[in-house]
């Protein structure tokens, strides 16, 4: 399973208590493998106990619907078995399982730039953070695309995400409730509903998409009538691998997902996982993921594979962050400094390591801009778009042209309410 990089924790990111999914320094290029495990496609299944007994192994699980499997072998002979195996004619590819890590009257609304800023500064709730108002116009319109959607349409069928990551905090009040079903892939047993979300990360993440609107609690997500989906992939460190975000997007598609979140990345390509994408944008799913925190043009995967919408970050002056990756293969931005959510109330490991608050703090990252992506798709898509094709081309064509424009992303800073068909106010 290759090593997934939740848009990983940057530590030029501390200053701003940031969450940075993705690989960071330029070893983009470099493989982490998982230890005892590779992933083997073969032409032809049935030849597949006859070709792994050669080698002394035994028939892996599938994942999920990409026809690959995922083969125990011994530690530290991964490369020379997939040479062998790459050799025989009956077998299509083998290849390494790679590391994957983590990239209204609501309470605290006035701190939600993204979503309508007002040029207003403020201190976090520890009063330790200075937060500048930044650029008024910086925002994606979201209080404004609300007058038309909200991420349920006209028979009030809420649009659902999946939001692939470390999972969502049992019991929170803005967000829990919103999740409608939920699956663990992660390897680790969760044997008390507090324990689901250890690392933060997934909780901070979904309650970008969908927190709930006007509740006199917390924060509001950019789609706050929209259902969440709960993936989990990742562990207490917020690392997964390959093979479990595959299942888990296959998982996603066979539950209804409209919309797939990965707030995370690996640094090499995967076949299997490019798969597990390319079945999932068949079969209508829009598929959004962090273009990663490494500060350079390095791809980060998934959100470097064509039938993905690739998100960098932006500040409150609508400026590219410092930490976010970009380039020709980047496709939008969105805010993602200083982003208010969500996290668990109880401990988690990103309150320790960045010394985040219990319940709603900020975070930063490229994992925090993809979900914004994310969730005005899933506006989009409430809107009654035709299909994933026309949904991503509204996101995509209806975004400002801020700078940096045409040089560190192709289209734009997303833009919501353009997105949905409602006209924004002037800047």
């Amino acid at each position: 399973m290759k090593k997934l990089v939740v848009a990983t924790l940057a530590a030029a990111m501390m200053s701003l208590g940031g969450i940075s999914l993705a690989a960071p320094g330029n070893a983009a290029a470099e493989s982490s493998p998982i230890a005892g495990q590779i992933m083997v496609k073969f032409r032809d299944d049935a030849a597949a106990p006859g070709v792994l007994r050669q080698y002394g192994m035994s028939q892996g699980s599938s994942i999920g619907s990409t026809g690959a499997f995922l083969i125990k072998v011994p530690a530290g002979k991964e490369a020379q078995l997939i040479a062998a195996l790459s050799r025989n004619r009956a077998v299509e590819y083998a290849e390494l399982d790679e590391l994957v890590t983590a990239t209204t009257d609501d309470t605290f609304f006035d701190r939600q730039y993204a979503l309508q800023n007002v040029g207003q500064s403020f201190w976090n709730t520890k009063g330790d953070i200075f937060v500048p108002g930044g650029k008024p116009d910086a925002d994606v319109d979201a209080v404004e695309a609300w007058a038309l959607t909200r991420g349920s349409d006209t028979k009030g069928n809420r649009v659902k995400v999946a939001i692939i990551d470390s999972g969502v905090a049992f019991n929170h009040p803005d967000i829990s409730e919103k999740v409608v079903d939920r699956i663990n892939y992660s390897g680790k047993a969760i044997d008390v509903e507090e324990d689901y979300d250890r690392y933060g990360h997934g909780t901070h993440v979904a309650g970008i998409v969908a927190a709930k609107y006007n509740n006199n609690e917390g924060v509001a997500g950019v789609c706050p009538e929209c259902d969440i989906l709960d993936v989990k992939v990742l562990n207490d460190t917020g690392s997964g691998s390959s093979s479990a975000i595959a299942q888990g997007i296959d998982w996603a598609v066979d539950h209804g997902a409209k919309v797939i979140n990965m707030s995370l990345g690996q640094r090499v390509s995967s076949r299997t996982l490019e798969a597990a994408v390319n079945n999932a944008w068949n079969q209508g799913v829009v598929l959004v993921a962090a273009a990663g925190n490494a500060g350079t043009q390095a791809q980060i995967y998934p959100g470097a594979y064509p039938n993905v919408i690739a998100v960098a970050a932006t500040d409150n002056f609508d400026n590219k962050a410092s930490f976010s990756s970009y380039g020709r293969w980047v496709d939008v931005a969105a805010p993602g400094v200083n982003v208010y959510s969500t996290f668990p109330y109880y401990k988690f490991a990103l309150m320790t390591q960045y010394n985040r608050s219990l319940n709603y703090d900020m975070g930063s990252g490229t994992s925090m801009a993809s979900p914004i992506v994310a969730a005005v798709a899933a506006l989009v898509w409430s809107t009654g778009a035709a299909d994933n094709q026309a949904v991503r081309w509204k996101v995509e064509h209806t975004t400002d042209s801020i700078s940096g424009t045409g040089t560190y992303w192709t289209y734009g800073r997303v833009n919501a309410c353009r997105a949905v068909g409602c006209t924004p106010p002037p800047s």
